[in-house]
């Protein structure tokens, strides 16, 4: 029965006073969108549950490019850590070509202490030091490990648009 419970809540959209919701407004009333590198839009102006972050590095390997990622924030938030997937194909060593993110406060390292704002930090940290030794895409940790030109170059043909192997990538460099 408590099953059946659940999944009638977590269909509802979370309400306006709910906790959770109360702790996304404040988590992103508390983000820095001075930061050139990132902008949040909004799908749904009524929904502040889901949300899109756009996340353009100005320094590393991913220099220049601009990658979005979609939030999704349950009502069991902060408890449960927000669901991320980049929509923008990228050729990353800790982000699949499905979008798939591998980041610890995603995962293993979440507390509700930490807030939408760590998560930010987390993938700007990915983009100026990707992880080789916790992949989702082995190919690209495997070159970033064994030959960092080589993958300084198949990252830049992958944001101008283009294939890294057998796989195409939609350009996502802003000039």
């Amino acid at each position: 029965h408590k099953k059946s419970q659940e999944n009638k809540n977590s269909n509802k959209s979370t309400s306006k006073s709910s906790p959770a919701y109360l702790r996304v407004q404040k988590d992103l009333s508390d983000i820095d969108t001075k930061n050139h590198c990132t902008r949040l839009t909004y799908p749904n102006p009524n929904d502040l549950m889901n949300f899109k972050l756009a996340i353009a590095p100005d320094e590393g390997f991913y220099k220049g490019g601009l990658f979005i990622f979609n939030f999704h924030v349950t009502d069991q938030y902060p408890h449960e850590a927000p669901k991320v997937k980049c929509e923008t194909k990228v050729y990353h060593p800790n982000i699949d070509l499905e979008g798939n993110v591998c980041l610890n406060v995603l995962r293993e390292d979440w507390k509700p202490v930490l807030s939408i704002n760590s998560v930010i930090y987390g993938l700007q940290l990915l983009f100026q030091e990707p992880n080789p030794d916790d992949p989702l895409n082995r190919e690209a940790a495997e070159v970033l490990k064994s030959n960092r030109r080589l993958f300084e170059q198949n990252v830049l043909r992958s944001m101008r648009g283009g294939y890294v192997g057998e796989e195409y990538f939609e350009k996502c460099l802003l000039k």
